[in-house]
């Protein structure tokens, strides 16, 4: 199976749920965008990396930085390889004396540790048609949604899906013009809940 590497585009305070963000993933050669809605913690781990801050004393991701490279363990890449019911699975590849190792990891620690292994991401197309949407930025600056499968979050760190209750008493024409204003505006915490809430209708 095909890998296709992926950066980290950004992450963006949620306005709907106190104390979580929205990490945004985006393909190396592609325009489609993955949003995973994660807690504060790795938020705050990730956008300290991204920054280059030095904090004063290690956070946890440091210290499994610290801690491998002590005993010669490096990353060499974190692959996205499943997503089920909404949640995204992520495993670690390390190698330590020559021998591959393969971790578990939630996606957000994987993301927080290949950033500072500087290692890379990669996740599998059948991923990006189910969880990718994609911008496309015409001349005169307006932007429309592409045809994209489903948006899926993942909802263990928390999930935004109980903010979307205020979605399932709209027609699902408004929801999908509403849909597309919020990939438009690059709002991907809400365009996950609405693309949620279109989905659950579908089934």
């Amino acid at each position: 199976m095909s890998k296709i590497k992926l950066n980290v585009l950004g992450i963006s305070y949620s306005q709907t749920q106190t104390g979580a963000y929205a990490l945004v993933l985006t393909e190396e050669h592609g325009e489609r965008r993955i949003p995973i809605i994660i807690g504060g913690f790795e938020a705050q781990a990730i956008a300290i990396q991204l920054e280059g801050l030095k904090p004063p004393r290690p956070l946890t991701h440091d210290l499994f930085l610290n801690f491998s490279m002590s005993f010669g363990i490096t990353l060499t890449e974190v692959n996205i390889h499943r997503l089920e019911e909404g949640v995204f699975y992520s495993k670690l590849i390390c190698n330590s004396g020559g021998k591959d190792i393969t971790i578990d990891a939630r996606t957000s620690d994987a993301i927080a540790l290949a950033l500072r292994f500087k290692c890379p991401i990669y996740t599998t197309e059948e991923i990006l048609q189910k969880s990718g949407i994609v911008i496309e930025i015409h001349e005169k600056g307006e932007s429309k949604t592409a045809k994209s499968e489903p948006l899926d979050i993942e909802k263990k760190e928390p999930s935004a899906s109980s903010g979307g209750d205020k979605y399932k008493k709209l027609d699902t024409h408004v929801l999908e013009e509403l849909l597309e204003e919020a990939v438009k505006n690059e709002e991907y915490e809400k365009a996950s809940m609405i693309r949620d809430e279109i989905e659950k209708r579908k089934r």
